[in-house]
């Protein structure tokens, strides 16, 4: 089964945690090299995170913020433009030189078709520079499949799903073809603080990982679903004398260059 957002994203429970998600998108802005002619776009930008960043790096382009959620984008400041729309179907007025996507990606489906599709966005030298989650394996992840599947089995059932999220390898192999690519993968270790109710990783999930699972419940049904994930993850992430617990988080990094002029924008 596939997992859907229904409700608008919830930018403070978002940025609680703006450090530990920032860390990984400078991580790959690093790796970002010369770029040509054109404008910079922060595909998936949420509440504008990295916008100062993108903006610092690349003084004097226009820095576009393209993002589906209404309440993001409100949030979002820095970008010369804003434009809601879904990222799944976006396209380009005029060939970006970047194409930056910070933890955005894993929300849509059928990546093999989509990344060439961004990258046949791009000019001659245009870069697309991704970081996506690759937890799904993890205790913070598969508990909720494993608890939601358990509890409420007719709504949900993962016998066939299949993870968002390839490897680092993999993307590398599908996009060499078409041009320079850098893959690769990276395990932090978040020391997440001391909640007052509830366990310190879900505090992280419940605003990205969790949401999709609490659509489909009744305020009664998730609260039972909750507990039961609360207690689960007491068990594999052990807190710490103070309260707090350490979450290893894997994500995927690409940045792909074109090496020659493949855009389609018409």
């Amino acid at each position: 089964m596939s997992l859907t957002v229904k409700q608008d994203w919830n930018p403070g429970a978002y940025a609680r945690f703006r450090g530990l998600r920032l860390r990984p998108a400078l991580d790959l802005l690093a790796q970002v090299g010369d770029l040509p002619d054109g404008d910079v776009v922060d595909l998936g930008c949420g509440d504008g995170a990295v916008a100062g960043a993108l903006a610092e790096r690349f003084s004097g382009r226009r820095l576009i913020g393209v993002d589906a959620s209404p309440a993001m984008l409100d949030q979002a400041q820095g970008y010369d433009v804003k434009l809601k729309a879904d990222i799944a179907q976006w396209r380009p007025d005029a060939s970006p030189a970047l194409i930056f996507s910070n933890a955005a990606l894993q929300w849509l489906p059928d990546h093999p078709s989509l990344l060439p599709r961004l990258v046949g966005f791009l000019p001659l030298g245009g870069v697309l520079a991704a970081q996506m989650p690759r937890q799904h394996a993890a205790p913070s992840h598969r508990f909720l499949r494993d608890i939601a599947q358990t509890m409420f089995p007719d709504r949900f059932d993962f016998r066939l799903w299949k993870a968002p999220v390839a490897t680092a390898t993999d993307y590398w192999q599908a996009l060499a073809p078409l041009g320079e690519v850098q893959a690769w993968e990276t395990e932090y270790v978040q020391r997440l603080d001391p909640v007052a109710q509830g366990h310190p990783v879900r505090a992280f999930t419940g605003s990205t990982a969790m949401r999709p699972f609490l659509d489909k419940l009744s305020e009664q049904e998730a609260a039972s679903f909750t507990t039961a994930y609360d207690e689960a993850l007491g068990a594999a992430y052990p807190l710490l004398p103070d309260g707090a617990a350490l979450m290893p988080f894997r994500r995927v990094f690409l940045v792909f260059k074109t090496t020659f002029d493949n855009s389609d924008t018409d």
